[in-house]
């Protein structure tokens, strides 16, 4: 039997070579913006999102492949994301999975493009699947996907997110960010791997739960590790918090307080996968690894 690692490299190498098969190809958009596409999608990662759709599926008993278009929609809508994210007017990073953020290499009007050239893609991807195969599991998980990504979900988490730069931030609007910036995509990933399977409406939102247990406890780690861990590590630059006067756990709570609640979280996500039985062996060990982890 694999252990967790061999597992976890297993379903990557899988989504990276169903990425490629998404990712529009050369010719239907001038180069440039096919090239800052596959720039960031391509760019490596521990393909998280991508790899909870896919293992949610699986786990209650559905085809992965059935699954494999709505993982890669998931993954270049999170891309989108972080490629507006490390933009100059959101937190201006240089650096982004060990290189160079998209708008430092195809400047800030491509870097923008490339990013709305993802997202749309990525509706793309999933309308297709829809109109293939256009059932309650399509089309349903396209839609716990939307809105997870939406103005009800990462969108306004990156909104509120934005507007309380460098102002003061009480702990309940820092819970609301957590719960829609990161979150909600978790939440999504899980939700539509469910759907997709064909689970109960009882046993998705169960899942729907525990993604957004994981993506706080997510989170709070990734605000810890922003203090405690190197750049090498992260693949990204540290103190970005502190650089853009935002308010995290760690400033209201502190390190060890912070990682308490993480802990808490997670043993709470675990319970329900302990609940759902063998067929989330995978997610249990998932959500320790991401939850406990040290960089």
């Amino acid at each position: 039997m694999m252990d967790f690692k061999e597992q976890m490299n297993r379903w990557i190498q899988y989504i990276e070579l169903s990425l490629e098969n998404y990712i529009p190809k050369q010719g239907e958009f001038p180069p440039v913006i096919f090239d800052a596409m596959r720039y960031s999608l391509l760019a490596g990662g521990k393909r998280l999102r991508p790899m909870m759709v896919l293992a949610a599926c699986e786990a209650v008993g559905g085809d992965k492949k059935e699954a494999v278009p709505f993982a890669c929609a998931m993954e270049m809508i999170h891309t989108y994301s972080l490629i507006h994210d490390d933009l100059p007017a959101m937190d201006n990073d240089d650096y982004r999975r060990g290189r160079l953020t998209n708008h430092k290499v195809f400047g800030e009007d491509m870097g923008i493009l490339a990013g709305d050239g993802l997202l749309h893609n990525a509706m793309e991807v999933m309308a297709d699947a829809c109109c293939l195969n256009p059932c309650y599991k399509t089309v349903g998980a396209m839609q716990a996907i939307a809105h997870g990504a939406g103005i009800h979900g990462m969108l306004v988490g990156q909104v509120v997110d934005v507007f309380f730069e460098g102002k003061p931030l009480e702990a309940k609007t820092l819970d609301f960010i957590h719960l829609n910036k990161t979150a909600a995509m978790i939440r999504a990933s899980l939700k539509a791997g469910a759907i997709l399977g064909g689970a109960t409406k009882e046993v998705v939102e169960k899942f729907a739960l525990a993604g957004e247990k994981i993506g706080v406890a997510f989170q709070i780690l990734d605000d810890i590790l922003d203090v405690t861990s190197t750049m090498e590590e992260l693949g990204k630059p540290i103190h970005s918090d502190e650089k853009n006067e935002k308010t995290t756990y760690v400033t209201l709570y502190g390190i060890e307080k912070s990682r308490e609640i993480a802990c808490k979280l997670s043993d709470e996500a675990v319970a329900i996968w302990d609940e759902q039985g063998e067929g989330c062996a995978f997610l249990n060990d998932l959500t320790k690894y991401l939850t406990k982890r040290t960089y």
